[in-house]
């Protein structure tokens, strides 16, 4: 299976080739106007066990240095790239650990420095057990449009497995609260795939989902990535993956969300008409973007670049005025197109013939298989196809 629980996306598309471990004394310089930006908030009330990405324990003492930092890093970006954005993605982490007169700093230093006139979607991800009535009119009034509240499951005691910090109730009442905010495109993220889950289990919480009517479902499965402790305990044979169930799992939850009006526009991705995430499709087809924050990557034309992975050494990089980037990549023409091609064939409009034009006996191959099939000119994957999405992937690259 290919349907990852770590979905932050600004990492997935700078996953490919690993960057060089060179430290960039600055990032490149553009003529071209950034429109996407991702800002990442590492800090969390508890680590989940099986999230592999950067993040730390919530530290009250050093949250307000912080966010000085990420504005100043705003500053350098602003200096150096032409920003207009479209869209804005606060990722984590847990943004909404951040307090209410924090997050209040945090958005209206990005309204004082960013050009904001072509804003369509501001994305802020959320914890139930961090969402408040108060927090959540303040979001709307600064003009956050869009929120991804990590639900990850409606069963209490897969939630402590998981080790979230919330329970079902919270989950539901916050996404009313939420509601009640006046926000009107909110995604639930969920998880299916986890250990002890049940298919009743699962059902039950697209059911559940379903029921609260939000605009967005992301559906990951459980992924068992190194420097977790989920990886560990399944090293240790505690934990065992069964792709088969899996499989079985994720065709379930494609019938159900679709035949509830969700369409599936990426394969962990579902939506109703007009609400698929601007945000995520822009890095899917290839756009520019900047990362804002300890860990964020940044792709401009053929540059990659990275920062610290550290949120006390970024802060301090960037507030004595020098570089937070850690590494930096230059890419080539036929990374760039492996990239596409791995990312694309996620997508409901899946891989242009174009790109695959030196691959017509694989395609051929596939299509044979049912795996593939041809849509207005683009190659797609098939029902079938979805759930090897990688293995296809790898053929062509």
């Amino acid at each position: 299976m290919s349907i990852s629980a770590n979905h932050n996306w600004s990492a997935v598309v700078a996953a490919g080739p690993s960057a060089s471990s060179a430290v960039a004394d600055d990032a490149p310089a553009t003529a071209e106007t950034i429109r996407h930006l991702y800002v990442h908030i590492p800090f969390c009330a508890r680590i989940c066990p099986y999230c592999a990405f950067y993040k730390d324990l919530l530290d009250r003492s050093q949250t307000a240095r912080f966010c000085e930092a990420l504005l100043r890093d705003v500053d350098n970006q602003c200096a150096a790239f032409d920003i207009s954005a479209k869209t804005i993605y606060f990722g984590g982490g847990t943004p909404t650990a951040l307090t209410t007169s924090q997050l209040e700093f945090l958005l209206e230093g990005f309204h004082q420095r960013l050009d904001l006139s072509a804003l369509e979607e501001w994305t802020i991800e959320a914890n139930p057990g961090s969402v408040s009535a108060r927090k959540a009119a303040l979001l709307a009034k600064l003009k956050v449009n869009r929120i991804s509240l990590g639900v990850q499951s409606w069963d209490d005691g897969l939630l402590k497995i998981l080790g979230r910090e919330h329970n079902a109730s919270q989950a539901e009442k916050s996404f009313h609260t939420l509601r009640d905010a006046g926000f009107r495109n909110i995604n639930i993220d969920l998880m299916f795939g986890l250990p002890g889950q049940s298919t009743e289990q699962w059902k039950t919480t697209l059911e559940k989902t379903i029921a609260l009517l939000p605009e967005h479902i992301s559906a990951y499965c459980l992924t068992y990535e190194e420097d977790t402790e989920f990886f560990l305990r399944q090293s240790r044979g505690e934990l065992k993956a069964n792709p088969d169930w899996d499989a079985s799992l994720f065709e379930m939850t494609m019938s159900i969300l679709e035949d509830f009006g969700y369409e599936q526009y990426e394969i962990s991705n579902y939506a109703r008409p007009g609400f698929s995430s601007v945000h995520n499709r822009a890095y899917w087809s290839g756009e520019d973007y900047l990362g804002i924050g300890p860990s964020a990557f940044s792709t401009v034309g053929m540059r990659r670049w990275q920062n610290l992975a550290d949120y006390r050494a970024y802060a301090d990089r960037v507030l004595s005025r020098q570089s937070p980037i850690g590494s930096t990549e230059n890419l080539n023409s036929e990374m760039k197109r492996a990239e596409r091609i791995a990312l694309l064939l996620r997508t409901r409009e899946g891989i242009s013939a174009a790109l695959l034009n030196d691959r017509q006996q694989t395609i051929e191959e596939f299509v044979d298989l049912s795996l593939l099939r041809q849509s207005n000119g683009n190659f797609v994957l098939t029902q079938k196809g979805k759930s090897l999405a990688d293995s296809v992937a790898e053929a062509f690259l």
